[in-house]
């Protein structure tokens, strides 16, 4: 038998990571972090060290932590994710801030995501701006599987799911604002064959040898889907945003402008479309 505590060390000492030691324990309790503060000194029972040692091995091996537990955080609520889906990160809460910026609190607004994979861009909008209508594309009928069971489980009603690639299934449509994290990274970066990248969806992270193929798409496509004054925003690479402006500026938008994160970095871009 062995305590909480030294079952804690012994996987960081693994790991190289308390945070994943503790989320991977509390994973095979059920209980929240808080309630490792009183219960170090826990026995922890035979079925649950193995458990345990089973999902250490796992991430040992590289696998993620998301997609060993099946949730991640995002915005103010948790996330299904599966290997369907992409792993939201922190920094695309930058995209939903700018998002929000731009639809007000009270007025209907229409607002169309794009590859939308786990739903949490679609469904942070649609919690913040329950008023709007939003539209979530993913040409991946898995990850709108995911994404809808994440719109059941947050109680989130004014999302419509759609399959289809980018803006193919949104014929006809026009929107107030359109949103994207598309896949930006370059087709031969070594980055996809190490770490949690090994696990995700391939199609959802590289776009061409430069990494901005699908972008281009969204820039031009979305010319067509734009109410006038409507807004572009999408995320990209840290080193993209000279090109993001770039190419919003040759599609004819205005105000083009690029945020960035809170490491300083080029992360989100986009621009208005007048018609």
């Amino acid at each position: 038998m062995i305590e909480v505590r030294h079952a804690l060390f012994a996987a960081t000492q693994r790991l190289g990571e308390r945070i994943d030691a503790e989320i991977l324990l509390l994973h095979v309790l059920g209980k929240p972090r808080s309630w490792l503060i009183a219960h170090a000194d826990d026995v922890l029972d035979m079925d649950v060290q193995t458990a345990y040692a089973s999902l250490v091995e796992r991430r040992i091996a590289g696998e993620p932590v998301a997609y060993i537990t099946g949730h991640r955080g995002f915005w103010s609520f948790e996330l299904e994710v599966t290997p369907a889906t992409l792993i939201p990160r922190p920094e695309t809460e930058l995209l939903v801030e700018l998002a929000l910026a731009r639809l007000p609190h009270e007025a209907g607004a229409a607002v169309a995501d794009l590859g939308t994979g786990s739903g949490a861009i679609a469904l942070a909008i649609a919690h913040e701006r329950p008023r709007a209508r939003v539209v979530a594309t993913d040409v991946s009928m898995a990850a709108l599987a995911v994404a809808q069971r994440n719109a059941l489980s947050l109680d989130v009603g004014n999302v419509t799911f759609i399959q289809g690639d980018w803006l193919t299934p949104l014929a006809g449509e026009r929107f107030n604002l359109i949103v994207s994290n598309p896949p930006y990274i370059e087709a031969a970066d070594p980055h996809l064959g190490q770490g949690d990248l090994r696990f995700e969806p391939a199609d959802a992270l590289a776009s061409g040898s430069d990494g901005l193929d699908a972008i281009r798409r969204i820039v031009g496509d979305a010319r067509e889907h734009l109410d006038v004054d409507g807004w572009l925003l999408f995320e990209h690479g840290w080193n993209q945003g000279e090109a993001a402006r770039a190419l919003l500026h040759s599609a004819g938008y205005a105000e083009v402008v690029t945020a960035q994160d809170l490491e300083q970095r080029d992360r989100v871009s986009g621009g208005c479309w007048r018609g």
